[in-house]
């Protein structure tokens, strides 16, 4: 009896080994990350060629990236030559994009002719009076960080209340006339990026909880087919921070894919539709059954949402401080990235293939 017994286990053993073999193909592998807080017909995003890039580093000025604030946009190109793309955005003024990889990325932001807003992440970013890099606590031990910043503009008085999160990843501080936000990476404790902005353009964003007297400034209002283009420049504009962050961490680069990044717009429609926020849609499924749907090859799969940033760069940067979204962030086994913006809403779908 117990001679057959072991005969018995080991032909249910040799079948299970070979239904795996069989089904191997379909062994899949699913990561989400933590919950924080029709891809459009235009031209799909692509990845920058990194030796390309280490060839013609931008050179910074001796003043400082911040020195170009209110200065005109002849003054940039004067010293940073033409933008490799120039994006539209929600809040009136255009991102010029500047991408020279994980050391050099810089969006500077024009309106009417006058830099307005700036964005910057990279170790080789001269950002007076702050550095990229440096150590969250050599950062507050030289700049004043208050639990709330004042702005006064036109007569108006706003007054942006941080909460503690805000104040450990990403305050906002005065420097002159301008308004300096200092994303941190709380995971290694150091100066991840910084964005500018002028009063103006500050009230227009408003990143944090505001209290004010007088008139609350909005941008203009957005039309359906501006909202197509912003969405899709968003779109590689997280891209290219992704890569930024994976090359500075000494990970490859992700290739765009298109199958996937229609299934994370996908994704991101149907939750501003159907006004929810989640990984799983009630009428779509799970990851799994959206890339299925859409007839991606894969291996495994990984996705990041997020919603209510401000752009593309507010949304990596919060993903950034999530060890769940990090985690797809920062995996060393994808290589294909699909993102789906529509509005506020933000998908990033991560693949291995086969």
């Amino acid at each position: 009896m117990i001679r057959h017994g072991g005969d018995r286990l080991k032909n249910i053993l040799r079948a299970l080994i070979i239904l795996l073999i069989i089904c191997g193909t379909y062994v899949l592998f699913i990561q989400y990350g933590s919950v924080p807080e029709k891809k459009s017909n235009d031209s799909e995003p692509q990845v920058s060629n990194e030796e390309a890039q280490s060839s013609k580093r931008i050179h910074m000025p001796t003043s400082g990236l911040l020195s170009f604030m209110g200065k005109s946009a002849d003054d940039v190109t004067k010293k940073l030559g033409e933008p490799e793309r120039i994006d539209p955005s929600a809040y009136d003024y255009d991102w010029w994009v500047y991408n020279q990889g994980k050391d050099q990325y810089i969006q500077i932001g024009v309106l009417n002719n006058k830099v307005v807003t700036l964005y910057a992440a990279g170790n080789d970013i001269n950002a007076k009076p702050f550095k990229i890099g440096e150590s969250t606590g050599e950062v507050f031990k030289t700049t004043q960080v208050a639990p709330f910043v004042n702005v006064e503009y036109k007569g108006n008085s706003y007054r942006f209340e941080f909460s503690e999160e805000d104040i450990n990843t990403r305050p906002t501080v005065k420097v002159g006339k301008m308004y300096v936000q200092l994303y941190m990476d709380k995971f290694e404790g150091k100066l991840s990026s910084i964005r500018a902005f002028d009063a103006q353009t500050f009230v227009k964003q408003r990143p944090y909880e505001v209290v004010y007297r007088g008139e609350l400034i909005e941008p203009k209002a957005v039309s359906d087919d501006k909202w197509k283009k912003i969405q899709t420049t968003s779109e590689k504009q997280i891209l290219d921070l992704t890569n930024v962050i994976r090359v500075k961490h000494g990970l490859a680069k992700l290739e765009w894919d298109q199958p996937t990044a229609e299934v994370a717009f996908g994704h991101s429609e149907d939750m501003k539709d159907n006004n929810y926020f989640s990984h799983v849609s009630k009428k779509y499924g799970s990851l799994k059954d959206r890339l299925e749907e859409g007839d991606v090859d894969f291996q495994q799969a990984g996705e990041n949402i997020a919603y209510n940033y401000v752009d593309g760069p507010a949304a990596v940067e919060g993903w950034l401080n999530s060890e769940g979204h990090r985690k797809a962030l920062l995996n060393s086994d994808y290589t294909h990235l699909g993102v789906g913006v529509d509005r506020k809403y933000y998908t990033q779908n991560f693949i291995k293939r086969w």
